[in-house]
């Protein structure tokens, strides 16, 4: 079944001393874009994250948001810039014999200097960290997804009725077309009739007329391409591949054979069921745009 490029996932996971949340948003967009917001210290996994989703998203403007947040107590360490320290201690010393000072430099004095000290996090092991990451982005695409499929299921239904209406009004167009021809042939015979005053009519000149007309205004095979294309809607609709940059080529096809009819169409009815035609194919186009 398609699929709509609008969706959203969530999920919240706990594992190895670690909250994960991650949330999955998507708009339409003529391609795949995906934006990942993540932490700087975590932004090794951006890759990743990329690569796994490209495997269920073909298409769409993608907003990816991972947090992760760890509850470790011992997860950081404390460094001492010994240079920096040894500065401050050499500067102490300076002043003191500068000055005569009491000499009385211990570890408490120099800790109050705190610039000496880096607080970094523990190093991560990436795989593990991966592997719990991977965890939370299957849970949160899987809701994303069924989103995504439902919203696709409503558009199809849409869409294979929209069809449907048109496939009719084709139908009527094909049961009309041949009856142009008739009222022409009728219409010329009885004006040349009138202007001749009675006088018998070249049947094989009247014939040659009606036959050039009828070439001039046959839409029999822009009818049959119609029909074939609106067969195809079906198809891809029912599809369960991305089939969204098929399906707008497909209406761009579709919007040519009608044109074509339109512009073929030398009767007032068949021109009115072009215009209703246009229309259905214009919602249809619309609505293919939310299309994976």
């Amino acid at each position: 079944m398609i699929k709509s490029m609008t969706g959203y996932g969530r999920s919240e996971l706990r594992k190895e001393n670690k909250d994960i949340v991650v949330e999955i948003k998507s708009v339409n967009h003529r391609y795949a874009d995906f934006s990942i917001r993540i932490s700087r210290y975590y932004s090794f996994l951006e890759d990743r994250v990329r690569e796994y989703l490209q495997n269920y998203i073909s298409r769409g403007k993608v907003d990816i948001y991972i947090s992760i947040d760890s509850y470790e107590e011992d997860n950081k360490l404390v460094l001492l810039n010994e240079g920096l320290a040894a500065s401050y201690i050499s500067a102490i010393k300076q002043l003191k014999d500068i000055f005569n000072l009491q000499d009385d430099i211990t570890v408490s004095t120099i800790a109050r200097y705190s610039d000496i000290f880096k607080i970094e996090k523990k190093e991560e092991d990436q795989e593990r960290l991966w592997g719990s990451v991977k965890e939370a982005l299957e849970l949160a695409i899987k809701d994303f997804i069924a989103m995504r499929t439902r919203e696709g299921i409503r558009l199809a239904q849409d869409l294979s009725t929209r069809g449907k209406d048109i496939v009719n009004i084709v139908n009527e167009i094909e049961v009309r077309s041949p009856q142009v021809v008739n009222e022409y042939r009728e219409k010329i015979e009885t004006r040349v009739k009138e202007f001749l005053n009675n006088v018998p009519v070249d049947e094989n000149r009247l014939l040659t007329e009606v036959a050039i007309f009828a070439d001039k205004i046959s839409i029999a095979e822009e009818i049959v391409r119609l029909k074939s294309h609106l067969t195809e809607l079906d198809v891809m609709l029912n599809s369960d591949q991305p089939v969204g940059r098929k399906l707008d080529f497909l209406i761009q096809e579709m919007n040519r054979e009608i044109n074509t009819i339109g512009s073929k169409a030398n009767d007032l009815y068949i021109s009115k069921r072009v215009v209703e035609i246009k229309s259905e194919i214009e919602k249809l186009r619309e609505q293919i745009q939310n299309i994976e």
